[in-house]
């Protein structure tokens, strides 16, 4: 008994998600859901098309205090807690909005916004604009006057706009498409300019996370993959972030420390440490050879005939990017501070060159155990939320990896 009381306290946390609560009873798929601040409450949209409040009752148990059926199914959701306004994205284009009673047991319905022709992928409520921001599966970005519904822009997309995100600042928008381009918007009260675009993903972006504070605009897409755009510091720098196996689902930061959270659709979080110095990945270089043997690549017919041989199968070192045979990048390692967490193909004098140090992993991984869509996260009380095809809702304490 002695031992088991001193080990105790000195026993290493344990550095993975507590999972704090399983809210069930969801007909579909919870397409988004909030925690709400100051109260043990969450707010759910479903595809069953039901707005749902559950608040935790003395029995620790999550039920619904609110239980409205709309009469589209439920595709996204924006809730300001200032003025507890609840926006809801409908599958057929409409935008409706509530008031949630201060014990968050009813909810008033306030106005309706014809925003798209179809689907309403995100909702951005700006209280500072009294704008209501929307991007729809119609091609288009929208934009509204909160207080009086009326329409104040719009902006076409290159394909079905997926998701947005707004600084409030400098009132620029950024738009996610399912081409996989990220278009930069000006915004004006009744007018709009494009300041650029990136194309970076070769999937559509799933989602965006916005840091005002560092300027750097992070995107996800069905590609597997994360660009973290520095736009602030180095206009536009792009690097990568490589450590799911599937669809990129969703995203949120941790601003005070730094620390970006990531799901896939395989249900697996990814907490990557934002606070390293990361490296840019190289482009990768063309040439009719290897760059480090000089035998010619399968499409080089002049150098093969020359040297009477066999053209190879043309690879690239992801550290250096040149271009390379398969026997000069036999070698595989992790890169973590050129975003790739997984082992990736590298050339040999490249491989030689990387360290125990330079492979220590700047990401860790979780396992949700559920299909997850959409996650949030509360920096306050540092929880997150997932929720998931699987119906479910989940409420994970972060707090032993987000520090």
């Amino acid at each position: 008994m002695a031992a088991a009381a001193a080990a105790a306290p000195g026993r290493p946390l344990i550095r993975k998600p507590v999972l704090l609560s399983k809210v069930e009873g969801s007909q579909d798929v919870v397409n988004m859901a909030v925690i709400v601040p100051k109260e043990d409450g969450v707010i759910s949209v479903s595809e069953d098309r039901t707005v749902r409040v559950w608040m935790k009752r003395d029995s620790g148990q999550y039920w619904p205090s609110i239980y409205h059926c709309m009469p589209s199914p439920c595709s996204c959701m924006s809730f300001n807690p200032e003025t507890r306004r609840l926006s809801i994205g409908l599958d057929n284009g409409t935008i409706s909005e509530f008031i949630l009673s201060e014990d968050y047991n009813k909810m008033t319905s306030v106005k309706s916004y014809l925003a798209h022709q179809s689907r309403i992928t995100m909702i951005l409520f700006v209280l500072e604009m009294e704008w209501v921001l929307s991007t729809g599966q119609d091609k288009h970005f929208t934009w509204h006057c909160s207080e009086s519904a009326r329409r104040l822009g719009g902006y076409r997309t290159a394909a079905c706009a997926s998701c947005l995100q707004f600084d409030v600042e400098t009132r620029h928008v950024f738009v996610g498409d399912y081409s996989g381009q990220v278009t930069i918007l000006k915004l004006e009260q009744e007018n709009c300019s494009l300041v650029t675009t990136f194309k970076g993903h070769t999937g559509g972006v799933t989602a965006l996370c916005w840091d005002p504070i560092q300027r750097v605009l992070f995107s996800a897409s069905s590609d597997h993959s994360i660009i973290m755009w520095d736009i602030g510091g180095r206009k536009g720098t792009a690097l990568e972030l490589q450590g799911h196996n599937d669809k990129v689902q969703s995203l949120s930061y941790a601003h005070h420390s730094r620390q970006l959270i990531s799901c896939s659709s395989d249900g697996v979080i990814v907490v990557w440490n934002m606070d390293v110095e990361r490296q840019e990945t190289p482009e990768w270089l063309d040439s009719d050879s290897c760059q480090k043997c000089d035998q010619p690549f399968f499409w080089n017919f002049k150098q093969m005939w020359d040297s009477k041989k066999i053209g190879l199968r043309q690879h690239h070192c992801r550290k250096c990017g040149k271009a390379v045979c398969g026997k000069c990048s036999s070698k595989r390692s992790t890169i973590p501070l050129m975003g790739f967490e997984f082992e990736v193909r590298v050339c040999d004098s490249c491989h030689e060159s990387i360290t125990d140090e330079d492979r220590a992993p700047t990401a860790t991984f979780h396992d949700s155990k559920h299909n997850i869509v959409h996650v949030y996260f509360d920096a306050t009380r540092v929880w997150l939320l997932t929720s998931g095809t699987d119906k479910i809702i989940k409420l994970w304490d972060m707090a032993p990896i987000v520090s």
